[in-house]
């Protein structure tokens, strides 16, 4: 990924919430047939290994868990993100001299991914990734509430994974590289939009 120094992030806790804050990232390995990628909700565990390791599955019939991986695998998390419009900068008002550009955060991860059939490996990692994802719910959904057989019939169809993370790219690219003047005019351009994600990145301009 290609960082400039103004947009670089290597805090280790914020590229760690970046990546928890995103539902579905990429999964993306090379293999003898080429590259493949694959959408998947993945689980960080934040103090397994120095940069944290994730955790997934992905179907068995997806030929992405069956076929080796030459070197390391990449996960992509893409982080909030906002088309910034020149119209919002003090500076075009001064000299006009502006164009669009893209606010946005993320991280690639980059590790040796482990694939694995463990039943009850398996069966944690289902769990783990269905508490975080209905624990804001009135009433979450369990593993548990479904029929012991079906649960173990339908873990027969996935893959599980794991990745430990070797490296951490992250970007944060949110109009740092801007005058104090013109990251205000971001800030309150994007906080009036009706799109959620704009007000999101809103709440992250340097002002």
């Amino acid at each position: 990924m290609y960082i400039p120094p103004a947009f670089k992030e290597e805090t280790l806790s914020v590229l760690h919430d970046i990546i928890d804050a995103t539902s579905l990232s990429t999964l993306v390995t090379a293999t003898a047939d080429g590259l493949l990628a694959t959408p998947l909700p993945l689980l960080l565990a934040r103090d397994e290994g120095p940069h944290g390791t994730l955790y997934g599955h992905l179907a068995r019939a997806n030929p992405q868990g069956s076929m080796a991986p030459i070197g390391s695998a990449m996960a992509i998390f893409a982080g909030a993100d906002a088309y910034i419009t020149p119209s919002w900068y003090a500076s075009k008002r001064e000299h006009g001299k502006v164009v669009p550009t893209w606010n946005y955060s993320a991280v690639h991860a980059y590790g040796d991914v482990e694939f694995f059939t463990d039943e009850d490996r398996l069966l944690e990692v289902v769990t783990r990734l269905t508490q975080r994802h209905e624990s804001g719910r009135f009433e979450p959904w369990q593993v548990s509430d479904a029929p012991a057989a079906f649960v173990k019939a339908q873990l027969r169809g996935i893959i599980g994974l794991r990745l430990p993370i070797e490296r951490l790219d992250g970007k944060r690219k949110m109009s740092q590289n801007r005058s104090a003047e013109d990251r205000q005019g971001v800030a309150t351009g994007l906080a009036a939009s009706p799109r959620a994600e704009d007000r999101a990145v809103a709440e992250q301009i340097p002002v």
